[in-house]
């Protein structure tokens, strides 16, 4: 005789529930504790892109008479979003599950949390002005750098490296606060919307573009100097992975290459491993680089240098 649906239903829940099952796939919710919303962070995103490009995206009213009336509604609105989100990242990192005393009276670890967050979003934001001092020169190397480019207009609206670049620096001065979660968060959104996948902890220098940028790929450990500038498909990735005793990958160890300034990478090639493009260097296309290369050298299929 079959079984009934309800018990069907009933076996698979109990197999999905099961410990076992769900090592490393579950993360158990305790009251009071925010989970990140995707929504919420697009949300933050396009208002920074708004306010840091006025008038290009958000409100297109935006004129020299309102325009501060404008930045800091967004900037309110963004400091509402971004606290909420960086306290339920904060939720994903250790230290938060004990209780802080404070003299003769205590308070929560959700307290203490919330209070983190919201120094943490100040912090963020009083960095913004320099961060679009950075993005302007992104701006500026992706019109200088492509002749079809007839503004820089054209070039905040549409071109792909100037979303993502954006979502990187954001990210990117959110992992250097130690926010968890939240900036690998930002940074997947880019790479969905534009095919560029940049770590938010790689370094990145002013000047910096991707020309066409679908497929193109940058490592955590990345150091990319100034006035660097990549075609699409470069892969900027890690060679081997060292593994400890138990077999399992060691994290956080230098792995991704190094760019020197005023280098050009050309599309679909691959540079692996620790080494070291130095300055000046040209990398040309569909080619697999795993060893330095000297400044100034011109790398190509005809003269490449591999292990």
């Amino acid at each position: 005789m079959n079984r009934s649906t309800q018990t069907l239903l009933t076996e698979v829940a109990q197999s999905l529930s099961s410990p076992k099952s769900l090592c490393g796939l579950f993360h158990e919710h305790r009251d009071g504790d925010p989970l990140p919303s995707q929504p919420a962070l697009a949300e933050a995103m396009d208002l920074c892109r708004a306010i840091l490009f006025p008038g290009f995206y958000g409100k297109s009213n935006v004129n020299n008479q309102n325009l501060i009336f404008h930045v800091g509604v967004a900037l309110e609105h963004l400091y509402g979003l971004m606290s909420k989100q960086i306290d339920a990242g904060l939720c994903f990192a250790t230290g938060w599950s004990e209780v802080e005393a404070y003299g003769n009276s205590y308070v929560t670890a959700q307290d203490v949390r919330r209070q983190k967050a919201c120094e943490l979003t100040r912090e963020f934001i009083e960095r913004l002005p320099a961060l679009r001092q950075t993005l302007a020169t992104d701006v500026e190397a992706a019109y200088l750098g492509d002749p079809a480019a007839e503004s820089y207009g054209e070039v905040i609206s549409c071109y792909p490296v100037i979303k993502a670049i954006t979502n990187y620096r954001l990210a990117h001065e959110l992992l250097l606060l130690g926010v968890p979660l939240i900036p690998r968060i930002i940074t997947e959104m880019a790479h969905s919307e534009t095919g560029i996948d940049i770590h938010p902890a790689a370094t990145i220098g002013h000047h910096f573009t991707i020309d066409h940028g679908t497929g193109v790929v940058i490592g955590a450990t990345c150091i990319i100097g100034n006035n660097v500038k990549l075609y699409q498909g470069v892969t900027l990735g890690a060679k081997s992975f060292p593994v400890d005793k138990e077999g399992n990958p060691i994290k956080g160890i230098p792995r991704h290459p190094i760019l020197e300034d005023n280098v050009i990478v050309y599309a679909n090639a691959t540079i692996l491993g620790r080494i070291t493009i130095g300055h000046d260097a040209v990398i040309g296309g569909n080619i697999w680089v795993t060893e330095d290369v000297a400044p100034g050298e011109f790398r190509t299929q005809r003269n490449p240098i591999t292990n």
